[in-house]
Order: structure tokens, then C-alpha cells, then sequence
């Protein structure tokens, strides 16, 4: 049985990833588990059960394509955006090893769903934009696709398969633990050109058998298994691909993070010019920021600003 080989890893079931390589079969991947960051991300609005489950979706599949990110301060951006959807805006992101998350949404139109909406029910047509943003070169990426297909993690697929002509699998699974907490999973596989590992796609192909073989062992997983806050990631790994040899390495572990400080904040008005800034104060002689990621409210003295 071949081995999987690793550098005494150390990861938790809980926010926890792994990288692997495949080698023999030309494949990469990511696999990751959220417990206590994504319940501090979602706890922030108190979100319908249908909002939290796709919100909790966007933040595992940021944090999936996020950790891909060799620039150590590169950020990772889902947004997905509608005109006439009970979600009309959802935004996701990833940078160095922080996510964050946020939905807005009609909870009128919501009520008049079903309890388990599908992703056409909450966003109807729409679109999602996935964007690289590489600080080191000051390059971005961006490629969007349409919210077509059962979840977000098809439209990421799509996403690969159009913008990176990369052949990819995407499975996320979102459940919860004996207490009821939002616990949520995703695997991520991608066929490489032979014998690289870099954004050289030029001689992928889309039909290579080892790529069949890699998705279909990958393509076996279970949301379940996923999502499951008992089940170590590397045994699940083990399970997937046991008939391979497989190199793993501990990602970056995820967690919650904003950058609504105040001070960053103070930095952002400050930019403004000096009448917009004095248009932005309020009766209490302070500029008032809210944060939309993690609900909270910041007064900005103008002229400290």
C-alpha cells in the first residue's frame, strides 16, 4: 500500500488544512475543516439558518482558494452578486491565513421560500467573481461565472475550468456538531501540466486518464465526511486516496480576522478629502464607520483623521 508522507503534522480537526501533491498523478490539493472561526464569523449577524449554510460555504471555499496563494500577503475575494435575488449581496475572503464573510439579504423574500432553499431560490440569476490580488507584484486575477448549478463550489469549478483552464474538483460540506454549531469542510483537487507546479496551464488536458482518476476518488467524498468535526483530515485524506502515494504538508491554519481596527479605520478616512470627511460627520461631532463583516461600529474623530 503506498505511503502517505508527511512532516509530523499536527493538524486539528477544527480549523485545521492540509496541502498534498499526488505526484505519480500530476494533482494538488487543499483540504480544510472550520469549527470555532466560522461560528465567530457567522455569530457577528445572527443569519437565517439558509443564509448561515451558503454563507458558511463562500467562507470555506475562500479559505480552499485562499491558501493556494504562495504571496504571503495576497488576498483571496468571493463576491456574489444579484439584482432581484433574496441574497443580493454575499462577500467572502481570504488573506494570510484570515477569512471573513458577510450576506445581505431580503428577509422578506427569504420567509417566502423554502425551508431549503436552492442556490437558484436565493440569488436567482447572478453572477460570482473570484479575484486574485497579489501585493508583492500589485497584479489581480478575476474571473466571474454565472451562479448556474446546486452550490457555490460548482461555480468555482466552472470558475477553473473557463477563466484558468485548469481541470478541478470542488466539494464542501456544511453540518453541524452535537451542540448545534455551524461546522463546515471543503476539498479542493486540481490537475497540474506534467511535472509542474506553477500557472503554466498551456498543456493541460482536460481529458488526461490520471485526472479521471484522481476525480474520481476525490468526486467519492462525502459532505458528511467533510463537515464531520470528529474525523482527523489525514485519515479522511487516507480514505480518499489510499491507492496513491500522497505528500502532505501542514496550510497555513485558518481563522477569523477583520481589518476594522480602529486605526486602520482612521487611516481609510484620512485618504478622503477634507470636505468629503467634514460631510461624513454626524451630530455628535464624530464620523461613524460601520463594519458590514463583523457588525461592529467605529466614531472617528474627524480631526484626529
Amino acid at each position: 500500500m503506498p505511503p502517505m508522507t508527511s512532516q509530523n503534522l499536527d493538524v486539528p480537526n477544527l480549523d485545521g488544512a492540509l496541502a498534498f501533491t499526488i505526484p505519480d498523478r500530476n494533482a494538488r490539493g487543499r483540504l480544510l475543516r472550520l469549527g470555532p472561526s466560522l461560528n465567530a464569523i457567522l455569530s457577528a449577524h445572527g443569519y437565517p439558518r439558509a443564509i448561515e449554510n451558503v454563507l458558511a460555504e463562500a467562507i470555506v471555499l475562500a479559505g480552499l482558494l485562499g491558501s493556494t496563494l504562495k504571496d504571503a500577503e495576497g488576498q483571496l475575494t468571493l463576491q456574489a452578486q444579484t439584482e432581484k435575488g433574496v441574497i443580493d449581496l454575499l462577500v467572502a475572503d481570504y488573506r494570510g491565513g484570515e477569512l471573513r464573510g458577510y450576506a445581505r439579504h431580503d428577509a422578506e423574500r427569504l420567509a417566502e421560500t423554502p425551508a431549503d432553499p436552492t442556490l437558484f431560490a436565493l440569488f436567482g440569476k447572478g453572477y460570482l467573481a473570484i479575484t486574485f490580488d497579489l501585493a508583492s507584484t500589485n497584479e489581480r486575477y478575476q474571473g466571474i461565472v454565472p451562479l448556474e448549478g446546486t452550490s457555490l463550489a460548482e461555480a468555482a469549478e466552472s470558475y477553473f475550468a473557463q477563466s484558468e483552464q485548469i481541470p478541478s474538483l470542488v466539494r464542501i460540506g456544511i453540518g453541524r456538531d452535537a451542540e448545534g454549531r455551524v461546522v463546515g469542510g471543503g476539498l479542493m483537487l486540481q490537475h497540474l501540466p506534467e511535472g509542474e507546479d506553477g500557472r503554466e496551464r498551456l498543456h493541460t488536458r482536460l481529458d488526461h486518464p490520471e485526472w479521471d482518476h484522481v476525480a474520481a476518488l476525490g468526486g467519492s467524498v462525502r459532505g458528511d465526511e467533510l463537515a464531520d468535526p470528529d474525523l482527523p483530515l489525514q485519515t479522511l485524506l487516507w480514505r480518499l486516496f489510499n491507492e496513491d502515494e500522497v505528500r502532505v504538508s501542514a496550510a497555513l491554519p485558518p481563522r477569523k480576522g477583520c481589518r476594522c481596527d480602529p486605526d486602520h479605520v482612521a487611516r481609510v478616512i484620512a485618504r478622503f478629502p477634507e470636505e468629503e470627511r467634514t460631510a461624513m460627520v454626524g451630530a455628535d461631532g464624530r464620523i461613524e464607520v460601520n463594519c458590514e463583516f463583523c457588525a461592529r461600529s467605529f466614531a472617528i474623530d474627524p480631526v484626529a483623521a
